[in-house]
């Protein structure tokens, strides 16, 4: 079976769908693309959030896309207002298929970051406009339901193995039946103290990773859990690409005993090829994609089945239509999905992640991401989480809007600047890759 041949039409509609589709909307008048805004927000609280509103010739007809990069949200702004919106108008919107692969050549260099962005934005929001339209949520669109709930997980930390035991149980009690569990956030149990440790003279003292700490520490972390809590939690770990190759290899086995869910991004997305070394050693179940940008990436793992799950974010990698895509791969591989969402994230990319969970048969899980008051008054429609489960609603299309007068209450602010997160030091000083 060729890639291709699995890849090519699976996002288009189902054949009922589009049957739905076409007599909903017998006799209208043919749409186009009127206008393209860009809505940038910080929301209140720091984020980095771009959304595309893409308004059609039909009054009153527009759709919503999310385009948000947390590290790159001012580029991304100025690609689609200088360069694709002028290209979008006076397209049709109901040929989304051909809009999306044009787009995606049409500045000839693809699958970067940014691109993906400004891509994922304009397909949300095409397919926002055909549930409108039809008068059907876009989950109906792509096929109707094939479960009957989105399920999450949570995240769960603390700063000793007691802390996260407390944590996890909390979201335990709340009825979630996933729960990632960190200790002292990424890297944590594998972090030396600032000041501590055989360092260069007048190097960086800062707190640093160091790996056969983690490797020892973490594995211990889980055999608590499992006493702790038993075999009625699923688990969750997140390495976030601390590791390298043999050390990841190491990792897994070691975390084998204790039956996870998955370990997510075990290694960088520059050491992908190692997930087959370490399949061959353990049935420990992976997760990878949350870096990645290119099928090039996740086509290997996927067909190759070195992945379990492919953790790929929606509004990163193409929107809507390549998410179907992608899980359509899946399904034929026997990987499952598990779409990222993280604390940067939006409510739009949240609801088109939750419209393809609800349409595919290979979906596993998905990562919960709650907002704030002040996000659900300026964003009605915004989904709800309860006892492990994602709630959207069934209005038509994604089921969200946006009050653009809230909105621009909260202009974008430059990320501050100096070392962030993603930039984690050694003993020696050197780099740590996330």
């Amino acid at each position: 079976m060729r890639r291709r041949d699995l890849l090519a039409g699976a996002a288009a509609m189902p054949a009922l769908a589009a049957q739905q589709y076409a007599s909903r909307t017998r006799g209208l008048p043919r749409l186009t693309i009127k206008e393209v805004k860009v809505i940038p927000t910080s929301a209140g609280r720091g984020y980095q959030w771009v959304f595309v509103k893409v308004i059609t010739s039909e009054p009153g007809l527009y759709g919503l896309g999310s385009a948000s990069n947390v590290n790159a949200a001012f580029s991304v702004i100025n690609l689609i207002e200088k360069h694709y919106a002028p290209f979008w108008v006076g397209k049709d919107p109901d040929r989304i298929e051909d809009l999306w692969q044009s787009t995606n050549v049409h500045a000839y260099w693809r699958n970067s970051m940014i691109h993906n962005n400004a891509l994922s934005g304009l397909d949300m929001a095409l397919w926002d406009i055909k549930g409108k339209r039809a008068g059907m949520p876009v989950y109906d669109l792509l096929g109707g339901k094939a479960r009957d709930g989105v399920s999450l997980y949570a995240h769960a930390d603390g700063r000793d193995m007691q802390q996260v035991e407390d944590n996890v149980r909390k979201y335990m009690e709340e009825g979630y039946r996933h729960v990632r569990a960190q200790m002292g956030g990424y890297g944590g149990g594998g972090m030396i103290a600032p000041g501590k440790g055989s360092r260069p003279a007048s190097g960086f003292q800062g707190a640093v990773f160091d790996e056969d700490l983690y490797v020892d520490t973490i594995p211990k972390l889980f055999e608590h859990l499992r006493v702790k809590l038993g075999r009625e939690v699923k688990l969750l770990h997140d390495v976030h690409e601390h590791l390298t190759p043999t050390m990841a290899v190491e990792f897994a086995k070691r975390m084998e005993p204790y039956h996870m869910f998955f370990v997510e991004d075990i290694l960088p997305p520059e050491q992908i090829d190692w997930f087959r070394e370490i399949k061959k050693v353990t049935t420990t179940p992976l997760a990878m994609g949350e870096l990645f940008t290119s099928p090039r990436e996740w086509v290997p793992l996927i067909s190759e089945r070195a992945i379990d799950f492919v953790r790929n974010r929606v509004s990163q990698t193409g929107g809507i239509t390549a998410a179907k895509k992608t899980a359509a791969l899946c399904e034929a591989f026997g990987v499952r999905t598990a779409w990222q969402e993280g604390g940067d994230n939006d409510p739009v990319n949240q609801l088109a992640a939750y419209h393809v969970d609800y349409s595919i048969a290979s979906f596993g899980i998905q990562e919960e991401n709650h907002f704030p008051p002040l996000v659900h008054e300026m964003m009605p429609g915004t989904a709800e989480l309860k006892g492990g489960y994602l709630y959207g609603n069934d209005a038509p299309g994604l089921g969200i809007d946006i009050n653009e007068a809230t909105a621009a209450k909260f202009p974008l602010q430059p990320p501050p600047g100096g070392d962030t997160w993603t930039t984690v030091r050694g003993v020696d000083g050197g780099l740590v890759k996330p």
